[in-house]
């Protein structure tokens, strides 16, 4: 695999239109009864779409690797990196962490990217237990490494603020790859230093 392979994310994406985008924000909230004709309200759907246009664009990355010269062979972990994304159901927020571990193999990545990669599958329309399995998977295929562990616990709006209203309700997924599923202490091992009660 090369030292650097790039996710490209371009602001502009292809088939947005910010203008069409604020026309329907308008246009959903006057259909809703809110008078958008106060000065406060005013640019609320140009907010709105700008908004949500800001959520569902990831910034461009280099995904970094390097050669494991040491041979280092045990569990490399961040945890608790910041995460949200947008529940593709009710198009609300949820937000929460993320942990993310792996065996190495030949190749170690700059750990900021692991924050990273798990950022460019949160900006888009999402259901918590694909954005679990998606950030594994990447990692897998890119790295090559003897196992993946990822953890994302987050609440979620569309329980919170409307529905069952449970608030402070967390929902924990996870997905985890090669040793890390299949060898028990090492399972063990991922969850302990993440934090989790498995």
């Amino acid at each position: 695999m090369p030292a650097h392979a790039t996710l490209h994310v371009l602001p502009q994406a292809p088939g947005r239109d910010m203008a069409a985008a604020e026309d329907a924000a308008a246009m959903f909230l006057e259909a809703l009864g809110i008078d958008l004709d106060s000065e406060s309200l005013r640019d609320t759907p140009r907010r709105m779409a700008y908004g949500y246009a800001e959520l569902f664009t990831a910034r461009p990355f280099d995904l970094t690797t390097f050669p494991n010269d040491e041979e280092y062979d045990e569990l490399i972990l961040v945890r608790n990196v910041p995460l949200r994304s947008v529940c593709e159901h009710h198009l609300l927020p949820f937000v929460g962490t993320v942990h993310i571990g792996y065996l190495p193999g030949e190749r170690i990545i700059g750990l900021s990217k692991l924050a990273r990669v798990a950022e460019h599958f949160a900006c888009r329309p999402q259901l918590q237990e694909r954005l679990t399995k998606q950030i594994a998977d990447w990692l897998a295929e890119q790295l090559h490494p003897r196992g993946v562990g990822v953890v994302i616990e987050a609440e979620h709006s569309c329980m919170t603020l409307r529905g069952v209203q449970s608030v402070g309700s967390a929902t924990v997924t996870s997905t985890l790859l090669g040793a890390l599923r299949e060898d028990p202490r090492s399972r063990q091992e991922f969850f302990a230093l993440a934090g989790v009660n498995a």
